[in-house]
């Protein structure tokens, strides 16, 4: 197998592009260094693109590992042949090489092995010619293997049965061996075959819709093959792959049985039934369901990486002081006030809630909060006790009747944080409770700064996350991670180690000492005294430069995505139109006008750089030290409590989609409950998936369709 053809032809490419990319791969780039800043080499192909070729780049070339290692261990046997090595050249899965590979694979013992060392393969031999007579019989010649008792018993055959049926235990292995046959039956099965569950009708549980359930191997979605092997760990089901066996038994005897009339038949089609039933059901299944598992798990990781990546671009709130608010009861609810940059500048404890319900001294120590710092937003976590929370902080602004919102914050992965190594060097001398109000109200004014430092599989917008593999998940999870924090750029000053260990080239170890090194010498003030950060060597230097700014350098373009490599063909750029440096940022409004009259190809030869990054330098040139979140719609302020007695159907609301899953969305809507808007009810058009149509972050507006006080369920539509 080509891998580079092969990678060319599934992802639509050139096989130039194909083997340039690979070359940047191998050569130790990371995945946002390519995309970001080696367009010329790739075509322009983003991350998403460039993390998919990686991934199946690594399974093609295990692929081809695991052959060359078949190859030789059957090689080693004596029993290579050129019809084997063409097969396994041909073979397009592991699963294929470990078909090809049975036959030769040591075994446990086991019937058949038991039924050669008694010497019953010539029989078996015998019986698969299939003549049309035998003379003498298969009975008669079955008896000269037949012997007395020996010291090994089990080598004794007693019979002319036992000799047969050895033979036919030869036969059943034989045919489970064969390679195109498993093959076969796994494409028939997976186009005939149902998923099939049972449970205990008289139990209630949550998978009591799949105590009685089947559903076509081929259509089944993957929500609920995760749905059905969670129930089934947990023992409220029993779960089966089933098929009509004459399709697979008529399949066999097509292949097996000669047109003609046998007295082997018999022997023979007890073979294959035995063979079915016993070796390749059990064995075909198990690799259907691995397979429907892997299948789910992929599209449940996408879609989790899809939402992840959603909530981590999410738009900050720049400029706001916040009032970070961490509900509770027996142990009050802490409170902790953020400046605009960041800084925890006060914290308290009040007890609004049950068993006090101090409202009145509660509300004397917010109201002091709210005006001593200027407090514009209540960040409230939407954990225990929110309710009550809200309404209370909904009656204390009604009293200042200022311009104060509050708002309702996602917790999720908050307490994770808060117990984590990480927060307790960030806040040694807060408790848990304390650096959660920290980190809701941190995750408002900047979502990717602060749920970085967060397993992502603790922020709540996944779905089955626990039941997939987890090493996977993490590697994607982190890669989606990893994007995002590059996409954006960092100011390498006031980033934590957390945050600038997801930049391209820095792990966790450099990222502690560029936070050491500017705590021990001050301030970065140019990007190349990164150089001088212990284990940031030009390698890493190269791929994290252009993703760290530094907002007060002298060089104006250290707080650019322009990378060092480009300052000076960004520099002859100014120059050519006669710009200073000190109208990038302010003075350039025809740069980009300009460059294109004179032609952007010619342009890039002239530079000695690629279109892709003349075109990236100028839009960093026009807005250096942007952010690509601000322009998307802010996260909705309230001012006003509504609960969901207050809902009626019918009403229209806007919300903020909370989580996209395979079967709907689910909306914030101002309400402690977030509704949910089916698949059926997002669009007027057919969609395959909601993520055709919403994604985490979204403002949407909906119209509440029903609302069941005691499940707690909100029904929605944005069908209007």
């Amino acid at each position: 197998m080509n891998i580079i053809e092969t990678l060319a032809k599934e992802f639509s490419l050139k096989v130039s592009q194909v083997e340039a990319t690979v070359a940047l791969i191998d050569d130790g780039n990371t995945i946002p260094f390519i995309a970001r800043y080696r367009k010329e080499v790739t075509g322009s192909l983003d991350d998403t693109v460039l993390r998919n070729l990686d991934d199946r780049l690594k399974y093609l070339r295990n692929l081809e590992t695991r052959k060359q290692e078949v190859a030789s261990l059957i090689e080693g046997q004596g029993k290579l042949t050129e019809e084997i090595v063409a097969a396994l050249e041909a073979a397009q899965t592991i699963t294929e090489v470990e078909d090809i590979y049975r036959p030769y694979k040591p075994k446990r013992e086991t019937r058949a092995s038991l039924a050669r060392k008694r010497g019953l393969e010539p029989l078996a031999n015998l019986i698969m010619e299939q003549r049309e007579s035998y003379s003498p019989e298969i009975y008669e010649v079955a008896k000269e293997y037949v012997t007395t008792e020996n010291e090994d018993k089990k080598l004794h055959v007693k019979t002319p049965e036992d000799a047969i049926d050895g033979a036919k235990d030869i036969i059943a292995e034989d045919i489970s061996d064969n390679a195109d046959f498993r093959k076969a039956i796994r494409n028939l099965t997976n186009e005939h075959g149902l998923v099939v569950s049972k449970g205990a009708k008289d139990e209630d549980s949550v998978y009591a819709s799949y105590y009685d359930y089947n559903e076509a191997v081929k259509k089944i979605p993957g929500h609920r093959v995760l749905a059905i092997n969670r129930g089934e760990k947990e023992e409220f089901l029993k779960v089966s792959i089933e098929i009509n066996e004459e399709i697979i038994l008529n399949y066999l005897y097509s292949k097996l049985l000669v047109s003609t009339p046998s007295p082997a038949k018999a022997y023979i089609e007890e073979a294959i039934k035995d063979s079915y039933a016993r070796l390749i059901q059990p064995s075909v299944e198990r690799e259907i369901r691995a397979d429907l598992f892997d299948n789910a798990s992929e599209g449940a990781i996408k879609l989790f990486s899809d939402n992840l990546k959603n909530l981590l671009m999410g738009a900050p709130l720049k400029g706001k002081t916040v009032l970070g608010y961490d509900p509770g009861y027996r142990t009050g609810c802490k409170l902790a006030v953020v400046d605009k940059t960041g800084k925890v500048i006060d914290t308290a404890v009040i007890f609004p809630t049950k068993p006090r319900e101090d409202i009145e001294g509660s509300a004397k120590i917010v109201t002091r909060l709210i005006k001593k710092y200027g407090v514009d937003v209540v960040a409230i976590g939407n954990g225990t006790a929110s309710k009550e929370s809200e309404i209370f902080i909904a009656g204390v602004l009604k009293e200042l009747a200022g311009e104060q919102k509050y708002i309702m914050v996602s917790e999720a992965g908050a307490s994770v944080y808060s117990a984590s190594k990480l927060g307790a060097e960030e806040f040694p001398d807060f408790d848990v409770t304390q650096r959660s109000a920290v980190s809701i109200a941190r995750r408002l004014q900047d979502p990717l700064a602060e749920l970085v430092k967060i397993d992502p599989k603790s922020i709540g917008v996944g779905q089955y996350q626990h039941d997939m593999k987890q090493a996977r998940l993490d590697e994607a999870l982190g890669g989606v991670v990893e994007d995002c924090v590059n996409k954006i750029g960092v100011d390498v000053n006031t980033a934590s180690y957390s945050l600038l260990s997801y930049i391209s080239g820095i792990n966790t170890s450099s990222a502690k000492n560029i936070v050491k090194y500017r705590e021990e010498n001050g301030e970065f003030t140019k990007r190349s005294q990164l150089l001088k950060v212990p284990k940031i060597g030009a390698k890493a230097y190269e791929q994290c430069a252009g993703f760290l700014r530094v907002p007060d350098s002298k060089e104006i373009l250290d707080n650019t995505g322009v990378h060092p490599e480009s300052y000076e063909a960004a520099k002859a750029l100014l120059a050519k139109f006669e710009y200073d440096m000190d109208k990038v940022g302010s003075g350039l409004g025809d740069l980009r006008a300009k460059c294109a009259r004179y032609g952007t190809k010619k342009l890039s030869e002239e530079l000695g750089i690629g279109e892709p990054t003349l075109l990236d330098i100028i839009g960093e040139l026009e807005k250096p030290g942007r952010d690509v979140r601000d322009s998307l719609p802010l996260p909705i302020l309230r001012d006003d409590v509504l609960g969901m007695e207050d809902l009626k159907e019918g009403m229209i609301m806007t919300g903020t989609v909370r989580n996209v899953i395979d079967f709907g969305a689910f909306v914030d809507i101002g309400v402690h409950q977030d509704g949910l808007v089916h698949i059926s009810e997002i669009s007027e058009k057919y969609i395959k998936h909601p993520s055709e149509v919403l994604s985490v972050g979204d403002i949407v507006t909906v119209k509440i369709k029903g609302v069941d006080l005691n499940k707690k369920r909100i029904s929605l539509t944005m069908k209007m």
